[in-house]
C-alpha cells in the first residue's frame, strides 16, 4: 500500500512555487499573510474548483472535516470562512493573472508538438467571448443592463491543446472588437473570430504585423470582385475571389486587397462566407479553420459546466477575478499533468477521477494513466479534441 503523499499533494507538486512567490512579492500587500498565506488561499481556492463545492461555507466544513490532513495538503494556515473572504476580497487578483499565464506557457510548451485537427506549422488561435450573469445588486461594478449585472471572459484559445494564452476579464458592457487593442498579435499566426469582431482599422493592423485573420463576412459587406479563382464544388465550395472593399469607412480602414471564400455546409443547409488576408492556403482550409473556431466556444461550455465560475465566492471585482484566475489555473494544471504523465485520458475523466481522490494516497500517475475516458462523455476522448466537435458554423 503506498503511504506517501495524498493525490491533492501529487497535484500540487506540479506547481512551480518559485513563480508562485515572485508572483506574490510583485504585488505586496497589507492584508496580513502569517497566519493564512497566499500558497493557503490559493490551495483552498483550487480545492474548491476540484471538488466542486458551492460556497465559502462549504470550503470551511469540508477542509475542516480532514482537519488531520490539513499539513499534509501544504494548507499551514487556518481554515475560516471570513478569513478565506477577507483574502479574496483585499489580496491582487493580479497575482494568481501572472501565476495562471506562466502555467500557460508551460502547458503550451507541452502541447506544442500535438495536431489539431489539421496539418498547419502556424499557430491558430480562436477569439471569443462569454458572458457570465451576475446580480447588479449584489456586483453594483459589473453593470451590463439597466437591471443587469454581467461579467465578460475573453479569451484567446491555443488550438493546439486547447490552452487560453490570453484572458480579459471585464464588465459586460465592454464590446468584443476592443479587446483586440489588448492583444499582441505573433507574425505568421492565424487569428480566428467571428463576425463580432469585424472592425477593418483593426484588422488591418493586425494585417501589418504580419499575423493572419479568418472571420465571417457581414451579409451587408460591399466589396468589388478582383479576380476569382477556380474552385471544385463538390467539396461544399462555391467560389474563391479576390476583393476590394468599396465603402467608404471599410475602404479607408483596410485599403489592400482581401480573399472572399464561399462554402456551403451541406449538412447545416448553410451558406457561409468567409474573409480572409492569406491568399496562399487552400480555399477549403480556410473554410476548415473557422470550423476549428468552435473549440473555444466548447471551451466556455466545459469550463461553466466543470469549474466554478458561475456562482462565485465573493461580490467584489477582486473575488470574482480571483476565483476565474485561480479556476483557470487549476484548468491548466490538471492539462499540465495530464501531458507528463502521457495520460490518455480527457480533462473530464481526470477532474472526475481527482474530485473523488484527493484525500486518498494512492500515486496519481496509477490513478490516471489506469483511467480511461467514458464512453458516454462524447469529444472527450482526447486533448486536442475536449468538447463535442460541432461543424458548419
Amino acid at each position: 500500500m503506498h503511504t506517501g503523499k495524498l493525490v491533492f499533494a501529487q497535484l500540487m507538486d506540479h506547481l512551480p512555487l518559485h513563480t508562485f512567490r515572485r508572483c506574490v512579492a510583485k504585488y505586496p500587500g497589507r492584508y496580513p499573510t502569517l497566519t493564512f498565506s497566499h500558497l493557503d488561499q490559493f490551495l483552498c481556492m483550487a480545492f474548491a474548483q476540484l471538488t466542486y463545492r458551492e460556497s465559502l461555507r462549504d470550503i470551511e466544513t469540508c477542509l475542516r472535516a480532514h482537519s488531520a490532513k490539513l499539513y499534509h495538503l501544504g494548507i499551514r494556515g487556518g481554515i475560516a470562512r471570513s478569513t478565506l473572504a477577507d483574502a479574496n476580497e483585499n489580496r491582487d487578483w493580479r497575482i494568481y493573472q501572472d501565476f495562471s499565464l506562466r502555467l500557460i506557457q508551460t502547458a503550451r510548451k507541452l502541447y506544442a508538438e500535438d495536431s489539431f485537427g489539421i496539418e498547419l506549422a502556424q499557430t491558430v488561435y480562436a477569439l471569443d467571448s462569454t458572458t457570465i450573469d451576475l446580480c447588479l445588486a449584489l456586483f453594483p461594478w459589473a453593470r451590463f443592463r439597466k437591471h443587469k449585472g454581467a461579467v465578460k471572459l475573453h479569451t484567446l484559445l491555443d488550438l493546439r491543446g486547447n490552452i487560453p494564452t490570453f484572458i480579459q476579464v471585464s464588465d459586460g458592457k465592454l464590446h468584443d472588437v476592443n479587446i483586440l487593442d489588448q492583444i499582441a498579435f505573433e507574425a505568421g499566426s492565424f487569428y480566428v473570430r467571428d463576425r463580432g469582431y469585424i472592425d477593418f482599422a483593426r484588422l488591418h493592423a493586425l494585417h501589418l504585423a504580419q499575423a493572419f485573420f479568418v472571420t465571417r463576412a457581414k451579409s451587408n459587406l460591399q466589396y468589388r470582385r478582383v479576380y476569382s479563382h477556380p474552385v471544385d464544388k463538390t467539396t461544399g465550395l462555391r467560389c474563391d475571389q479576390t476583393i476590394m472593399l468599396t465603402g467608404t469607412k471599410p475602404s479607408q480602414g483596410y485599403p489592400p486587397q482581401l480573399r472572399r471564400v464561399k462554402f456551403y455546409d451541406a449538412k447545416n443547409d448553410k451558406l457561409l462566407v468567409f474573409l480572409t488576408n492569406n491568399f496562399d492556403l487552400p480555399a477549403l482550409t480556410i473554410a476548415e479553420l473557422y470550423r476549428c473556431r468552435w473549440q473555444v466556444e466548447l471551451f466556455f461550455k466545459w469550463i461553466k459546466q466543470h469549474l466554478r465560475i458561475k456562482a462565485f465566492f465573493g461580490t467584489s471585482e477582486n473575488a470574482v477575478k480571483t476565483q476565474v484566475w485561480i479556476a483557470i489555473a487549476v484548468y491548466v494544471l490538471v492539462a499540465i499533468l495530464k501531458k507528463r504523465l502521457k495520460s490518455e485520458a480527457s480533462l473530464y475523466t481526470i477532474l472526475q477521477i481527482l474530485s473523488l481522490t484527493l484525500f486518498e494516497k494512492t500515486p496519481i500517475n496509477q490513478l490516471v494513466i489506469n483511467s480511461k475516458s467514458n464512453p458516454e462523455e462524447p469529444g472527450m476522448t482526447n486533448q486536442l479534441n475536449l468538447f463535442t466537435e460541432i461543424s458548419g458554423q
